[in-house]
């Protein structure tokens, strides 16, 4: 069987990627399919992988800026001719579920959410970027046609797969489309717990709007308890300026050196709505508790008060008033760890390659 591997843009190293990475595992020989591809970007994950990038990668600025380019994203990625492959994999949260294929071949989209800022999250996205007066004003006509486009490239997969029971029924609502729910992995073994827990708590992430870092820094502004940041991005210039002596920026990190700030904070501080939060977990592996918003992915992997608590509105009074009343010693690391180890990689590989052994035989007799 011949396969071949999609992913929007690899200009990063988040929890698609990481789905990804594991793919790659699932399918060593299989051809990765990528609008842009930035190497120094991706933690050398896919260093040894065969990337196949658009036109879009020779575009000044697309690398560095590719949220500047949506709208040639779907001719990107229409431009892949596919048709020399048996089942294509989509690993999607924009436009790689978007891709071309014949009848004869079985498309399998894992999906980790329909565009966010084409749909339900729209207008916060054009308030949320910093774009200019005249670029605000152009942005919905943009949207409109991402939308449409969306809506037609929803038929292309045969099947889904949705990473939480939260974006399942996102791509119901917005694609009428059925789908079956795989946790995206955690590679739990890179983790450990430790006894030397120091006085931090502890964000870790993309800086980018949604995630709500503005919530954290303004809530621990005000308590004076020392939190670290891990992660760049587009709003790392706005968060320092807001941020006081208390909290500290770390930038870039490289696996060892996240591990260690996980195992050794009080807390994750969550405050975002997130698809599924692989960062919660990976904290959790570490045997630390996270503090999270009560919404999105969360709900599904945090239990209350065993591996974690949740705050119920997304302010900083709200945040400020979980940190205050968190109790450290009321957590079990041994058991957060436990809990964690149901998301560990190898029942992802194990679930997915089931599901394509069901898929594919049912495509087979169709």
């Amino acid at each position: 069987m011949r396969v071949a591997l999609v992913h929007d843009y690899l200009v990063q190293y988040g929890g698609a990627e990481r789905v990804l990475e594991s793919l790659c595992e699932i399918f060593p020989d299989a051809p990765v399919y990528t609008l842009i591809y930035d190497k120094d970007s991706t933690s050398g994950a896919f260093d040894n992988r065969k990337i196949r990038t658009s036109w879009l990668q020779k575009i000044p600025l697309a690398r560095s800026h590719h949220r500047l380019f949506p709208i040639l994203m779907p001719m990107a990625i229409e431009s892949f001719d596919l048709g020399d492959f048996n089942l294509v994999i989509s690993d999607s949260n924009s436009f790689a579920k978007g891709i071309l294929t014949k009848p004869e071949t079985l498309h399998i989209c894992y999906c980790h959410t329909p565009i966010r800022y084409g749909w339900d999250d729209s207008h916060k996205y054009i308030k949320e970027f910093h774009y200019s007066a005249l670029t605000k004003k152009f942005v919905p006509f943009m949207m409109n046609y991402i939308r449409l486009w969306d809506k037609i490239s929803d038929r292309r997969p045969d099947r889904y797969i949705a990473n939480s029971n939260f974006v399942a029924k996102r791509i119901k609502k917005y694609y009428s489309r059925s789908s079956e729910i795989i946790y995206p992995p955690v590679d739990i073994k890179k983790y450990y717990i430790t006894k030397n827990i120091s006085d931090y708590f502890l964000m870790v992430g993309r800086l980018l709007p949604y995630k709500r870092f503005d919530i954290a820094i303004e809530a621990f502004n005000r308590i004076e308890i020392p939190l670290k940041i891990i992660g760049e991005g587009p709003e790392i210039k706005r968060l320092k300026k807001k941020a006081r002596s208390n909290i500290e920026f770390l930038g870039r990190l490289n696996d060892k050196q996240i591990k260690d700030y996980y195992a050794k904070c009080r807390a994750l501080i969550f405050p975002q709505e997130e698809d599924f939060g692989i960062v919660a977990l990976e904290a959790m592996a570490s045997g630390r508790p996270v503090i999270a918003f009560r919404g999105g992915g969360a709900l599904e992997t945090i239990e209350e008060e065993k591996t974690g608590v949740f705050f119920n509105e997304q302010t900083p009074e709200s945040l400020m008033e979980a940190v205050k009343n968190f109790n450290q010693a009321s957590f079990n690391p041994e058991a957060i760890r436990q809990h964690a180890l149901g998301f560990d990689k190898e029942i992802f590989k194990e679930k997915i390659e089931q599901f394509i052994e069901r898929a594919w035989k049912e495509f087979e007799n169709s």
